[in-house]
């Protein structure tokens, strides 16, 4: 049984990584999948593949979030995903002391602008029919400081609190409509690249990277599209303003058992 069948799914930065992975899955599903992406030609590439369709889309913009309210004026389920580091064009001063505003602001206008330009284009597509399922995706920085990347934690925290207020607001006017955030930590996608590299030491790096998870090990962009799909689904029509954490056990504690 398909678990979002014929659903209307609108998906942001769904060119590559955990979006890609997110609109393969809703579309396996049974959705009838909207994949966005700023980057035109990367995601009419990604729509082909998968095989739904693509509206291009930058998140910043409301007047690019006017015209997709115009191509697609209803919607069952939209998934936030969009977003970036600071560190999309190589190494830049994100820390607290150092960073410029002008940076800081790019991150916010990404990610917390985008994510709230989102919920306000879903509010309004899913009003109709009364009910509805909007998903944003944070971060497992959105919950621990991040020296060096400032922004990007900051951002990612506020997109945690605006997820429970769009909740509350929509639960408030009798609406069906629910909201949540997913806080994936380290996932193995194209932004890690630039660190890895493909050299001998590859699988060194990575081991590196999550030492301190108590799995031990990346998570898959998969992994993240599957807690998505129960959020979308019918099956979680009473979870409404909490968020699901994908971190291979960061949050429990700094060991998985007794030293």
């Amino acid at each position: 049984m398909e678990r979002l069948h014929k659903k209307t799914c609108v998906i942001t930065g769904a060119a590559r990584g955990i979006g890609r992975a997110i609109a393969r899955r809703f579309h396996d599903e049974g959705a009838i999948v909207i994949l966005t992406d700023i980057d035109e030609a990367a995601g009419a590439a990604a729509a082909a593949e998968i095989g739904c369709r693509f509206e291009t889309l930058d998140v910043r913009e409301e007047a690019d979030w006017r015209r997709l309210a115009e191509r697609v004026p209803t919607a069952d389920v939209v998934v936030n995903n969009a977003g970036v580091t600071g560190f999309e064009q190589g190494a830049a001063a994100h820390d607290p002391e150092q960073a410029s505003l002008a940076d800081w602001r790019e991150v916010h206008r990404v990610n917390l602008d985008g994510t709230f330009l989102g919920c306000r284009y879903a509010i309004k597509a899913m009003k109709a029919q009364g009910a509805g399922s909007i998903i944003n995706i944070s971060s497992r920085s959105g919950l621990v400081g991040i020296p060096l990347a400032a922004a990007y934690a900051s951002s990612k925290a506020a997109i945690r609190n605006h997820s429970k207020t769009v909740a509350l607001y929509c639960a408030q006017k009798g609406w069906k409509i629910r909201c949540n955030s997913i806080h994936p930590a380290a996932i193995l996608t194209q932004i890690w690249e630039p660190m890895l590299g493909t050299g001998p030491d590859r699988e060194a790096k990575m081991q590196a990277l999550v030492a301190d998870t108590p799995l031990k090990r990346f998570g898959m962009p998969e992994e993240v599209a599957a807690i998505a799909v129960t959020l979308a689904s019918d099956e979680a029509t009473y979870v409404t303003g909490t968020e699901i954490h994908i971190d291979g056990g960061l949050l429990a504690g700094s060991a998985a058992s007794p030293g």
